[in-house]
């Protein structure tokens, strides 16, 4: 994939996660910044931050619980580690950070 293939697949993405933490309703704040940073902070003032990394061609999550890395496998976005697609991932994150349930796809 090329880089405009890349900027365009993971923007997708983080337009999913900004419009699945809106319709959420949990105490919690977002922003996205310039360069594709998704900030998400929770009530007790912890963060998760969702970033793309173009030179890895990877959506990175930092969270309380750990660093997790996701590549596109052509179909969507999965943890290098586990494969667990993003959406499922980050749901089961927010919800242990914001401590009410929270469902991102």
């Amino acid at each position: 994939m090329n880089e405009t293939e890349f900027a365009a697949l993971a923007g997708r993405a983080l337009e999913r996660i900004e419009h699945g933490l809106e319709a959420s309703g949990a105490d919690l704040d977002f922003e996205l910044a310039a360069g594709g940073v998704l900030e998400i902070e929770f009530a007790d003032g912890s963060k998760i931050i969702v970033n793309r990394h173009a030179v890895a061609q990877e959506i990175w999550v930092a969270a309380k619980s750990g660093g997790f890395h996701f590549r596109h496998d052509g179909e969507a976005w999965r943890d290098t580690r586990d494969g667990e697609e993003l959406l499922g991932k980050l749901s089961r994150l927010v919800s242990a950070q914001a401590g009410e349930p929270v469902k991102l796809d």
